[in-house]
């Protein structure tokens, strides 16, 4: 069962050996999910899968360049303007969002991002299933498994009520404070 190799997986890969080279993430399509040793929020548990994600997104008309490895370590490195799971992440653990650029776009700030990261390489660890078509299995995924962090499509999760407000709080709060460098 595909859900299993995500709930259940034989081996979960931490932020040092994703980011490694070579990484053993593979450059190809499928289904990833993340699991923390220490849960980021006092309602959550951790030690299960909670949140999973795809690459590339379905793209009816174009070609996307995403697959598996660039997108996990983009969550592991990347910020949260590009990154859903960073996102929740920052706010589960009341790091401040900040409006960068232009004003835009939405951050940890330098400082936020690096806490963040360093937060993940102690705490997260993923796993994936190459799959030529990740997004015929995202709805299911989430309609079957109890997907605390995953927002999108997941309106029936206990906790989704309480995501959805600490990011709009965290949003709400970056448009009040000046746009950062």
């Amino acid at each position: 069962m595909e859900a299993a190799a995500l709930t259940s997986p034989e081996r979960l890969w931490s932020a040092q050996e994703v980011l490694g080279r070579p990484s053993p993430v593979p450059g190809v399509a499928g289904v990833y999910g993340w699991h923390f040793e220490q849960a980021p929020h006092p309602d959550l548990v951790a030690g299960h899968l909670l949140y999973v994600g795809i690459a590339p997104r379905y793209m009816a008309n174009r070609t996307s360049t995403q697959n598996l490895r660039k997108r996990v370590r983009y969550h592991y490195r990347g910020n949260a303007a590009g990154s859903t799971l960073r996102l929740t992440l920052g706010c589960l653990l009341g790091l401040e969002l900040r409006r960068v650029g232009g004003g835009k776009r939405m951050t940890f700030g330098k400082v936020g991002e690096a806490a963040l990261s360093q937060w993940m390489a102690e705490n997260a660890r993923v796993c994936w299933i190459e799959h030529g078509e990740p997004w015929t299995m995202e709805s299911e995924l989430i309609s079957q498994l109890d997907l605390p962090l995953n927002l999108d499509q997941n309106r029936h999760n206990a906790f989704h009520g309480r995501l959805k407000e600490l990011r709009a709080d965290a949003r709400r709060q970056a448009r009040e404070l000046p746009i950062s460098a």
